[in-house]
């Protein structure tokens, strides 16, 4: 299949594109402000798992340029936005960009002298692992990503703030919920309009940042294992099975973003030109240093050289 299958298949894929967005996730994060009002009065961001970069495009939009557009504004005014990933990523306009791992402690160092001291009103987390297409062992990896997160969450968000993070849904989604319930006063699992209904990919909106009185940060996983064996039996996994009868969690579960708008499942018609051709637009900015780098050229490499014997073998 062509590049113009795609575009007909998914709409938001296309008007990523059309719109100069680097990934339809953009949408995701739109259609999340667009329901919860995220942004409101935040002026330092943090972006984890960033590249390719669409989320840090869309704080950049949303938060930055307004403000840098905005007569009178000082540039100690203007909102701080940090992006942070193992992977490098193309330059975005005021954005900071650390490459770095985001369960390092200094990671999160660099982030509070980037804000002068103070701490972020809003962290984000698009990161998602390679999928192996096992709901439980993707569910499972996901929710330690996010864990993961809320390690730096914990360092560099200050109390009253939000986090966003992507999830995927399954049967320990209960666990993850009070595990994130102990740190934030609301939290929401919602599924934007641009996200797949055959995808069990959601988003956590958490609020009120509401750490436990006297809280360290070096007892939080000894404090997220309790929420999983409330027993306190060392011996048991950390599990939600606790959590189903009488103990049963209901999570607030909602979707967002504008439900008469684009279907994310469903094919539309290619938008022609004057000549009836459809042009087909190349994604905004490809990636810089992928991960799968190496492989591609170590493929190339072995195809050349398979061409190079073939070459040989029926010389004269």
């Amino acid at each position: 299949m062509g590049k113009a299958s795609r575009d007909k298949r998914d709409i938001y894929y296309r008007k990523a594109k059309e719109e100069g967005w680097r990934a339809r996730s953009a949408f995701k994060l739109l259609q999340i402000d667009e329901e919860f009002n995220i942004f409101e009065g935040v002026n330092r961001v943090v972006d984890l798992c960033a590249a390719p970069g669409s989320w840090s495009q869309v704080l950049s939009r949303k938060l930055y340029l307004p403000a840098k557009l905005s007569p009178g504004t000082k540039d100690n005014d203007l909102p701080l936005i940090v992006a942070i990933d193992l992977q490098p990523m193309a330059p975005i306009e005021g954005v900071i960009q650390v490459q770095g791992d985001i369960t390092n402690a200094k990671t999160a160092e660099v982030v509070i002298r980037h804000f002068d001291g103070c701490k972020a009103d809003l962290v984000v987390c698009d990161g998602a692992p390679d999928v192996t297409g096992l709901h439980d062992m993707d569910e499972f990896v996901q929710s330690q990503l996010i864990l993961a997160g809320l390690t730096i969450v914990t360092h560099i968000l200050k109390e009253g703030g939000k986090f966003i993070a992507k999830i995927f849904r399954g049967k320990d989604t209960s666990l993850l919920y009070c595990q994130l319930k102990l740190f934030f006063t609301e939290v929401t699992f919602a599924k934007p309009r641009s996200s797949r209904n055959s995808s069990i990919e959601a988003f956590a909106v958490c609020e009120n940042y509401s750490p436990p009185e006297g809280f360290n940060e070096k007892n939080l996983h000894r404090l997220l294992e309790q929420v999983g064996s409330p027993s306190g039996t060392e011996d048991l996994d950390c599990s939600s099975g606790w959590l189903e009868g009488p103990n049963k969690v209901y999570i607030p579960f909602l979707a967002c973003g504008d439900l008469s708008g684009y279907d994310s499942d469903r094919s539309y018609p290619l938008p022609k030109s004057a000549d009836g051709t459809y042009q087909c637009l190349d994604p905004i900015q490809p990636p810089i240093a992928p991960p799968y780098k190496r492989a591609l050229e170590m493929k190339k490499a072995s195809s050349q050289a398979i061409h190079n014997l073939d070459k040989l073998s029926l010389g004269p």
